[in-house]
C-alpha cells in the first residue's frame, strides 16, 4: 500500500502543471537539443521497429546516444510536438525513479517504513523533480542506473541462498574455487540495465565499471563466508568472466542495438566517413568496413567535442558548477525564466524555474555519506555498500576531469543514493532513544514513541516543509519580485 500511495504522490507531482514552462509553446533550456532530435526520429522513421535518425542540424554534432530522444520519440508519437508530447515519457520515467528508489531501499533494509522514508523524501527532491518535468536525457539515465543497482541487490541475495542451501545440504563440493553458481538472471538484468544507462549517456560506463567491480568483490565476500579455501581466486575464475560477460559484453551489445537506425539510415552522419572524405587516412580507415569506420569516427569526434569543453580551454558558462558544489548543491541551473511579469495586484513578478535541490536533503550529502562510510567499513553494515559505490561512480570521476565543463544536472544521478544512505540512516534512528514521557505525545501515537522516532518524523516534515518553501522555483509560479529575493538564500543561487 505505501509503495502504491509514494507512486500516486510521484505521478502527482511530476505531471501537475507539465506544459505550462514553455517559451511560446517551444521548448525551452537544452530541449531545444534534444526535443527537436527526437521529432526528427519521428519524421525519418520507416520501420518503427528501427525508428529515426537525427538530422544533426547545423549547430553541430549530436553528441548523445540515441536512447534518450528515442525514448522521447514515444511521447511525440503519442501526442505530437507538443510539451505533453516532448515531456510525458520523462515524467513516467521520473515517477518511476521514485518507485524504483523505493525498491532498491526495501530490498537494501528489508523494511517497508525504511522504503517508504526513501520514497517520501524522493518524491519532495527538488532534482528529481525537475529533472523529470523537461525534457532532457537525465532522468532515463538514473532510472536505469537505480535498476541496475536493485538488480545487483537482487543478485547478491540470490547467490547467498545459493550458497547457503549448497553449504547446507553438503554440495559444496571439492574444489579450493567452491561451488559453481549458474545462470544469473538478476545480474543478466543489471547488464540490460547499464546497456540502456549507456545508451542515453556515456556517463553510464562509469557505472559498468564501479558496480562491476563490486559485484566480483561481493562474490568473494559470500564465498568467504561459507569457508571456500580460495575465496577471492574462486571469484575470479568462477565469477569474474561470467560478471563481465553480463555486466561489460552485454550492455555493449545493446549500446550498439541503440544505434540500430543510425546502421540502418544511408543519409546517417558520417555513416560513409571512410569513402567520402570526412575520415582522415589511418590504419583504422584501411581495416575497418565502411560502416565500422563511420562509426569510429562517429565517436571519435564527439570525443573531441566532450575533451574540448574545458575551462582551461577557455570555455565558460554562467551556470557553470563543479562537483565539490554538486555536495550541497551550492550552484543550481536556470531552466525557465519569464521576467518583468506585471502582478495583477501591482508590481512585478517572474516566474522561475532551476534543478535545485532540496536543501533538507542535499545539505546532508556529506554528513551521511561520511556516516555511511563509517558504517560500512567500522560496523561492516553491508546495507551501504551499494549506495555508497553508486555514489563514487557518479561522483569521483567527474572530480578527475575537474577542468571540463560541468553543470549541476550531472548531479542527477548522485540524488537516488543520497536518498538511499538518508533512509539507511533513518531506519538506524527509528525507534531508538529513551520513550517520550509527554502525555499527549503517547495519546497521539496511541501507545509508546521513542525520541529516535521523533526525530525521524521531524526529519520528514523538515523535508516536507523544505520543499513547500521552496516550490515556487520548482514549478514555476509566478511571484512578486520582493518572494522571489525572499527565496534565494545563498548569492551563489542567482
Amino acid at each position: 500500500m505505501s509503495t502504491l500511495i509514494i507512486a500516486a504522490l510521484a505521478l502527482f507531482t511530476r505531471f501537475i502543471g507539465l506544459t505550462t514552462a514553455v517559451s511560446s509553446g517551444t521548448p525551452v533550456f537544452d530541449e531545444k537539443h534534444y526535443v527537436p532530435q527526437a521529432w526528427d526520429m519521428v519524421r525519418s522513421a520507416v520501420n518503427p521497429l528501427i525508428g529515426g535518425i537525427e538530422s544533426n542540424p547545423g549547430y553541430g554534432l549530436v553528441v548523445h546516444p540515441p536512447l534518450g530522444k528515442q525514448l522521447l520519440a514515444v511521447g511525440e508519437v503519442i501526442f505530437g510536438y507538443t510539451p505533453l508530447g516532448w515531456r510525458v515519457m520523462v515524467a513516467f520515467f521520473g515517477a518511476a525513479t521514485v518507485v524504483m528508489t523505493m525498491l532498491l531501499v526495501r530490498r537494501l533494509a528489508g523494511s517497508w517504513q525504511v522504503a517508504t522514508f526513501a520514497g517520501f523524501i524522493a518524491v519532495l527532491d527538488g532534482v528529481l523533480l525537475v529533472a523529470s518535468r523537461f525534457g532532457m536525457l537525465d532522468i532515463f539515465q538514473v532510472f536505469f542506473i537505480v535498476a541496475a543497482a536493485f538488480a545487483l541487490v537482487n543478485d547478491h541475495e540470490q547467490v547467498r541462498a545459493r550458497l547457503h542451501a549448497a553449504w547446507l545440504e553438503g554440495r559444496m563440493g571439492d574444489s579450493p574455487l567452491g561451488p559453481r553458481l549458474g545462470f544469473r538472471w538478476w545480474r543478466f538484468t543489471a547488464g540490460v540495465a547499464l546497456g540502456l544507462a549507456l545508451g542515453v549517456k556515456w556517463s553510464g560506463l562509469y557505472y559498468m565499471a564501479f558496480f562491476g567491480l563490486m559485484a566480483v568483490f561481493m562474490d568473494a565476500a559470500l564465498r568467504r563466508r561459507y569457508a571456500v579455501p580460495r575465496p577471492f581466486l574462486g571469484a575470479l575464475l568462477r565469477d569474474a568472466v561470467p560478471a563481465f560477460a553480463s555486466l561489460v559484453v552485454l550492455p555493449v551489445l545493446l549500446y550498439l542495438w541503440t544505434w540500430r537506425a543510425w546502421f540502418a539510415g544511408e543519409t546517417s552522419v558520417y555513416r560513409h566517413a571512410k569513402v567520402d572524405g570526412q575520415m582522415d587516412a589511418g590504419i583504422l580507415r584501411k581495416v575497418l568496413p565502411d560502416w565500422a569506420a563511420g562509426f569510429w569516427h562517429y565517436h571519435q569526434s564527439v570525443l573531441n567535442f566532450h575533451a574540448s569543453l574545458t575551462t582551461s580551454g577557455g570555455h565558460s558558462h554562467p551556470w557553470d558548477s563543479k562537483p565539490w558544489s554538486w555536495l550541497v548543491a551550492s550552484r543550481p541551473i536556470l531552466y525557465f525564466s519569464s521576467t518583468g511579469i506585471d502582478c495583477s495586484a501591482g508590481g512585478e513578478c517572474r516566474r522561475m524555474i532551476y534543478l535545485f535541490g532540496t536543501p533538507a536533503i542535499w545539505w546532508l550529502t556529506v554528513p551521511v555519506l561520511l556516516w555511511a562510510v563509517w558504517c560500512l567499513v567500522i560496523r561492516r553494515d553491508r546495507r551501504f555498500l551499494i549506495p555508497v559505490v553508486a555514489f563514487v561512480a557518479g561522483f569521483l570521476p567527474w572530480l578527475i576531469g575537474y577542468d571540463r565543463q560541468m553543470y549541476f544536472f550531472y548531479a542527477t544521478a548522485l540524488s537516488p543514493f543520497i536518498i538511499a544512505m538518508l533512509a539507511l540512516t533513518l531506519g538506524q534512528l527509528h525507534g531508538t532513544g529513551a520513550p517520550v514521557r509527554w502525555s499527549w505525545v503517547r495519546r497521539l501515537a496511541d501507545g509508546e514513541i521513542r525520541w529516535g522516532t521523533v526525530a525521524v518524523i521531524g526529519y520528514l516534515s523538515l523535508v516536507l516543509a523544505s520543499f513547500l518553501y521552496w516550490s515556487p522555483i520548482l514549478y514555476g509560479y509566478m511571484v512578486p519580485e520582493s518572494w522571489y529575493q525572499s527565496l534565494m538564500w545563498l548569492p551563489s543561487w542567482t
